[in-house]
């Protein structure tokens, strides 16, 4: 499985203990692009970048590969999307895993790619 920027980020917050079970348990893999867009992100406060320091510390982060800017170009040529989605679908798909995140709607269309949403039944 691989996480999306946005579970990422909601795996921080107090009230979503159930995913960060779920990412314990499963440990999935992200994206280095995830690591540069929840990192990055120019509000982020100290105690959330520890969190995410760590975070990313225990994941394994997957690279930009060759495959995965083939894949993601190839969806981009498809059908109009974001770069950032591209290649973090572009991941998923060159490395065969299902995407967890809770933007389904940005990814459904995409039919070669497992797309799952952990806080669709989540309380």
């Amino acid at each position: 499985m691989l996480l999306d920027s946005n579970l990422i980020i909601y795996a921080s917050q107090p009230q979503h203990g159930a995913l960060r079970k779920l990412i314990a348990r499963e440990a999935p893999s992200v994206s280095v692009i995830s690591k540069i867009e929840t990192l990055g992100y120019h509000e982020l406060g100290e105690k959330g970048q520890r969190f995410l320091e760590a975070f990313f510390d225990a994941a394994e982060v997957l690279p930009v590969s060759g495959s995965v800017v083939a894949a993601a170009i190839r969806l981009r040529q498809k059908r109009r999307m974001s770069l950032g989605d591209a290649r973090i679908a572009g991941t998923a798909r060159s490395h065969g895993l299902p995407l967890a995140t809770h933007n389904t709607k940005d990814f459904a269309w995409i039919e070669e790619l497992e797309v799952i949403d952990p806080l669709a039944n989540a309380s």
